[in-house]
């Protein structure tokens, strides 16, 4: 009767909502309403870093949104979120930490969302990050340490803990061939 070791077990430690819009204005506030409704949290603009004149950028341009969620919220938003991809997933969309991060062209494809013909058709960016109690050593102000390499997450861990938790199907999407 081993038990597991409790510093192993993996957690969400949050999950980001992201829309790039590429540009200020009615655009931006319709995507703002969106992703307030998705996740029920208040949503934080990103700026341009650079200057780019063919698509006019400048720095300090606001040109997308993104949103955090942590703890049962997450969970609960997550795993409508994987509905909306047909609970699949594929191996390259986790990063060599283990984190997963996925994109949902249309948010009518959402459980619980409908569609809106003010807002149009908006997709978006998940990222699921993921930890391990002890993570902290890293984010940490006094005396910050890495993480070891043997309790970092690797990407087969993560599809593990996503198989068992959510009951995803990690495989290489297949083409849907119109013919």
């Amino acid at each position: 009767m081993s038990k597991e070791n409790p510093m192993r077990e993996i957690k969400i430690e949050k999950v980001t909502l992201n829309v790039g819009v590429g540009e200020t204005g009615e655009k931006l506030e319709k995507a703002k309403i969106l992703l307030e409704r998705i996740s029920g949290s208040k949503v934080v603009k990103t700026y341009a870093k650079k200057r780019i004149p063919s698509w006019g950028l400048r720095p300090g341009l606001a040109i997308g949104l993104k949103t955090t969620l942590r703890g049962k919220q997450a969970e609960e938003l997550l795993k409508r979120l994987f509905k909306a991809v047909e609970n699949r997933v594929s191996p390259s969309q986790f990063d060599k930490e283990g984190n997963l991060s996925f994109g949902i062209k249309e948010y009518i494809h959402i459980p619980g969302i409908r569609y809106d013909p003010s807002l149009g058709i908006i997709g978006l960016d998940v990222c699921v990050t993921l930890m391990r109690r002890g993570f902290r050593v890293k984010r940490r102000r006094y005396r910050k340490a890495k993480v070891g390499k043997a309790h970092r997450i690797k990407p087969e861990e993560a599809m593990e803990f996503f198989k068992s938790k959510f009951g995803i199907e990690v495989s290489e999407k297949k083409i849907r061939s119109f013919y």
